[in-house]
């Protein structure tokens, strides 16, 4: 795959297009499950900028994140689940629980996040401004998450039984 790439190779990558004057777009998650609330989530995400980037958190990070059991799916499935949305044109796997390093190696003019992050503190905010970047809410599609997705097909199995 083309757009699933290492940070180094991204970074080059990046710094091209930046000397285009085209503006980036960062965002990042677990991405576990593929839903429709992930496809609108980086259709709106890719509506800001020219290049879009994901930043895929590894299994550990995930593990960390969410708990044991998680993630579903491994983190090159994932990654390659979201390198074959048009709308995404690079793929990085981070190691950590937060994309700080990513960002701070990129410094994307935009860092998107869900509309769930709404009112919270996003760790990500003060070194996004650092560097003039603009942090970016997008809306959430309700009820669409990959945890509500699993609470469904477990009471789904409950049924079955």
């Amino acid at each position: 795959m083309h757009k699933l790439v290492d940070l180094e190779s991204l970074k080059t990558v990046i710094s091209a297009v930046k000397r285009e004057g085209k503006k980036i777009v960062f965002t990042n998650g677990c991405f576990d499950i593929l839903h429709i609330g992930h496809i609108r989530y980086l259709q709106q995400a890719k509506a800001l900028g020219d290049l879009l980037v994901v930043g895929i958190n590894s299994d550990e990070s995930v593990r960390a994140l969410k708990g044991e059991g998680r993630p579903v799916n491994d983190e090159r499935e994932r990654a390659e689940m979201i390198a074959a949305l048009e709308c995404v044109d690079y793929v990085v796997i981070f190691t950590e629980t937060t994309p700080l390093d990513v960002i701070s190696q990129l410094e994307p003019h935009f860092h998107v996040k869900g509309g769930d992050y709404r009112g919270k503190s996003l760790a990500e905010a003060g070194l996004v401004s650092s560097y003039g970047g603009k942090v970016v809410l997008v809306g959430e599609t309700a009820g669409k998450s990959t945890t509500a997705l699993i609470a469904k097909l477990v009471e789904k199995m409950r049924q079955v039984d």
